[in-house]
């Protein structure tokens, strides 16, 4: 899993084990941050419309902007922030920066922390070519 900031950059990445949700993965990536600031905002599609998120990310102060899946039947995303989730597109970005290194695409590394150092060394090659 991978959190990028409103410019498509990478703010912290993670891995973890095939079946779990992304949703629960949230977390634990922002606590893997390599990039200092308070995050104010988290936008996220509908697999991330979860009460149990909302409440856990409102505690750290972090404000999560995710269109309400269809099966919700009480509505609680405010919609006038749903205008900030068009900008989508910069993160889908990123994750195709990402998908240029094949060694990520297909993973040849046995060891997750082979395979994590490699995500990042990738992170450091996008922030660097930025800046």
């Amino acid at each position: 899993m991978a959190i990028a900031d409103r410019n498509g950059l990478p703010v912290a990445v993670g891995i973890a084990s095939g079946p779990r949700h992304e949703a629960t993965l949230v977390v634990d990536t922002l606590g893997q941050r390599f990039v200092r600031g308070r995050l104010i905002r988290l936008i996220g599609d509908k697999a991330y419309d979860s009460n149990p998120l909302d409440a856990e990310l409102a505690a750290k102060g972090i404000d999560m902007i995710a269109p309400n899946h269809v099966t919700r039947t009480v509505q609680t995303q405010d919609r006038r922030k749903l205008p900030r989730y068009r900008r989508r597109w910069l993160i889908e970005r990123f994750f195709s920066w990402l998908m240029r290194w094949r060694r990520l695409v297909t993973r040849y590394e046995y060891k997750s922390e082979n395979f994590l150092g490699f995500v990042q060394l990738a992170c450091i090659v996008i922030l660097l070519r930025r800046f």
